[in-house]
């Protein structure tokens, strides 16, 4: 088997713009990258023609293939480090702030648009933030730029056709069974087409290979601690209810601690005009997502709200937990999602079909099940949603309305953080880099796109 100087494993953001800077770089070095899923070209979901029914394909391609679950999302790419991952605790806020800018202009120069959402505070920016310490609520300001679903794939496309064009070997299909170790070094990764070996391998699975990458690192005592666990809901609401935040912000981060139990609640990934959708992971587990495109748009905004919780000692499984909270959910629903009214959970009862078609609003994921999330979410979630909720209807009233939908369950596999060094190198295996959303260290397209040039640039210092 050929010998490379560089394997990826993993051809989401952090993976392909570690190739990218790498060949940008050096043309002379032999790299091959090791992708789960299927081409852009071929990352096709049958739900779109088949009545909006999930099929089960294996590997999903909303969650696997070039570009990663990121070329279904809306494409956003978020411009403050303080959004989207941990990458300043290990590089300083003002080499984060300066390799965003440097990523940024990558985007820009394979085709994301050049205007930007928030990026300075405006009178009714301010008037939205005077609303939201009244409620308790942080905002944090967050520049956005938007690629939309659609254009985020043209991106991905012509940086695929970059790196192609210098020599990057891409095998599709080619899921990454185990790393290959000599003591303290990595030497190669094995999958069922046989063992490849190289000197470097960056390994950046993203969320739908952070299960099998903590099993891995637990069987070769790779070194990781467990990080915080999110686990909440998809809520979608009509556009008229998020006029003022979608016209002014596009997304506004908000976070809140709640009253009762003091826990950290955000929203996260908002997508006005856009539309609830479901991912499959590997063993047929259903989650609930969202995105939005640049031109098709709907009539509802929906954006996750997610709880925080940090365990201690003797707790070491946070991705199982949030696995066993989605199966409740897949359980009652025969694997779609669940969604539920606001007013129906408030008086502890189950929605029903009749109850959920009566509203103003039309859920967007036409598959989903109705029911009842508090036979699925812990008390202490569900109370956590409803002090959210109610807090942030004081900034957008109309928020906390009986119609409001939630859909469940929302889980960010990204619970077990990955132990490395500033240049993203495992501190236990030599060579080895750990990037992206699966080893627990970037939450979002840029960070994770950042990461990618950062531990390109390691890799050229050595190599």
């Amino acid at each position: 088997m050929k010998k490379y100087d560089v394997i990826i494993v993993g051809a989401g953001p952090a993976g392909i713009f570690c190739a990218y800077e790498l060949v940008k770089n050096r043309a002379d070095l032999n790299i091959l990258i090791l992708e789960k899923g299927r081409g852009m070209d071929k990352r096709k979901c049958p739900k779109h023609t088949n009545g909006g029914k999930c099929v089960h394909c294996k590997p999903c391609s909303i969650t696997t293939g070039w570009a990663g679950a990121g070329a279904f999302s809306d494409g956003k790419l978020s411009l403050s480090p303080e959004v989207g991952g941990t990458l300043p605790d290990y590089l300083g806020m003002e080499e984060t702030i300066n390799l965003i800018k440097y990523t940024d202009e990558v985007y820009l120069n394979f085709g994301a648009a050049s205007d930007i959402h928030g990026e300075s505070l405006t009178p009714e920016m301010e008037k939205i933030r005077k609303k939201a310490i009244e409620a308790n609520l942080k905002l944090v300001h967050c520049p956005v730029r938007h690629l939309g679903t659609e254009k985020a794939q043209e991106l991905y496309r012509k940086l695929y056709d970059f790196v192609i064009e210098r020599g990057v070997v891409v095998h599709f299909n080619s899921a990454v069974e185990s790393l290959i170790l000599e003591g303290d070094k990595i030497k190669g990764v094995k999958n069922g087409k046989g063992d490849y070996f190289a000197d470097i391998v960056m390994v950046s699975v993203g969320r739908d290979g952070a299960d099998w990458l903590m099993k891995e690192c637990s069987k070769e005592s790779i070194s990781t601690e467990v990080g915080v666990v999110d686990i909440g809901v998809r809520l979608e609401c009509r556009n008229e209810v998020m006029k003022d935040i979608n016209d002014n912000f596009y997304e506004a981060k908000l976070i809140h601690y709640t009253q009762t139990f003091d826990d950290k609640v955000r929203t996260f990934c908002s997508n006005p005009g856009g539309f609830v959708s479901s991912e499959y992971y590997d063993d047929n587990l259903a989650v609930v997502n969202g995105h939005s495109f640049k031109d098709l748009k709907s009539d509802n905004t929906n954006f996750a709200l997610l709880v925080s919780q940090k365990f201690t000692e003797p707790f070491k499984a946070p991705i199982e937990y949030g696995k066993h909270i989605a199966r409740l959910a897949n359980m009652l629903t025969n694997n779609q999602i669940l969604v539920q009214r606001f007013g129906d959970l408030i008086r502890g009862r189950r929605t029903t079909t009749s109850r959920l078609y009566r509203n103003n609003i039309m859920p967007t994921l036409k598959d989903a099940v109705p029911g009842d999330l508090s036979l699925v979410l812990p008390h202490r979630i569900l109370k956590d949603i409803e002090e959210m909720i109610l807090a942030l209807d004081k900034v957008t009233p109309g928020l906390a309305s009986d119609e409001t939908l939630l859909y469940g369950v929302e889980v960010k596999f990204y619970s077990n953080i990955t132990k490395v060094d500033k240049g993203f190198q495992s501190t236990s295996v030599k060579n080895l880099y750990l990037g992206g959303d699966g080893a627990g260290i970037t939450r979002g397209l840029m960070q994770a796109s950042v990461n990618g040039v950062v531990i390109a640039r390691e890799i050229l210092k050595r190599s």
